[in-house]
């Protein structure tokens, strides 16, 4: 979508922000004196309470989040803010979930400033699915079990699934799969990968509000998640993990620790 260009000179520069999975502790130290210091924040919906409370009480803050079904603001609508707002402010923090390009638009937001004559910075953040797995002590990659890693989104377009992931392919080449956003559509993507080869008694692992203090796992085969998700009335948003590795849960996970942190954060 093209923005047009003003003759007011902006006044300052947008700062896309990754406010990493959750926890606090995993924000980085940039990110926060960009909060601290900030003018205008616009913030993304799955944000932590903690990280929204590092930002300057003197600011403007806009929620600009979205979720399934419930979109406060348009896309469009964002970025047309972050434009006006980089026109009267010194500091415009756009603060998104998880790492800006790791299926969160930063690519998208960052060209349109661009094109509209804003400066803008990239701050990356740590992404759910290397996060929200190390949290429930599955590693993705393993010297004796996976030497190769896949994220991909499955995430759907209105009315129908987006027919152009190819899941055969990513079933045939990948040792570890890790799935963003695809919740609502994961019995469609188990039949395909199913169908590109996987066996139904591969492991998968489905992570909720991961490195939150609300963190919640369920752990099942390719068979027999979706009935289980079904029993525990297991719901968006997670990440899904799919691969022998998460196996190694039973062995990595701490929980006892896991409790010590979410209490000390």
């Amino acid at each position: 979508m093209n923005y047009p260009m003003t003759h007011q000179q902006p006044l300052g520069k947008v700062y896309l922000v990754g406010a990493g999975p959750g926890d606090p502790g995993l924000f980085t130290l940039k990110g926060k004196t960009l909060l601290e210091h900030a003018d205008v924040v616009v913030h993304d919906a799955l944000v932590s309470e903690p990280i929204l409370g590092m930002i300057n009480p003197q600011a403007e803050i806009i929620n600009a989040g979205k979720r399934r079904g419930r979109h406060s603001k348009l896309q469009s609508e964002t970025t047309r803010i972050l434009i006006e707002k980089a026109h009267s402010h010194a500091i415009v923090v756009r603060l998104k979930g998880g790492d800006p390009f790791v299926f969160g638009r930063g690519g998208e937001e960052m060209g349109d400033l661009v094109e509209a004559g804003i400066s803008v910075e990239m701050v990356p953040g740590i992404t759910a699915g290397v996060a929200a797995p190390a949290y429930t002590g599955i590693p993705l990659t393993h010297r004796h079990l996976s030497s190769s890693v896949t994220f991909v989104t499955g995430h759907e377009a209105v009315g129908k699934y987006r027919p152009h992931v190819n899941w055969h392919a990513i079933a045939q080449g990948s040792e570890t799969i890790v799935i963003f956003m695809g919740i609502h559509n994961l019995d469609h993507i188990i039949a395909q990968l199913k169908e590109g080869g996987l066996s139904g008694e591969t492991p998968i692992a489905l992570i909720r509000w991961g490195t939150c203090p609300e963190q919640e796992q369920l752990l099942a085969t390719l068979d027999t998640i979706i009935e289980k998700m079904k029993q525990e009335d297991f719901s968006a948003p997670a990440v899904a993990v799919i691969g022998q590795v998460v196996d190694l849960h039973s062995l990595l996970f701490t929980p006892n620790l896991a409790e010590k942190r979410c209490l000390e954060n």
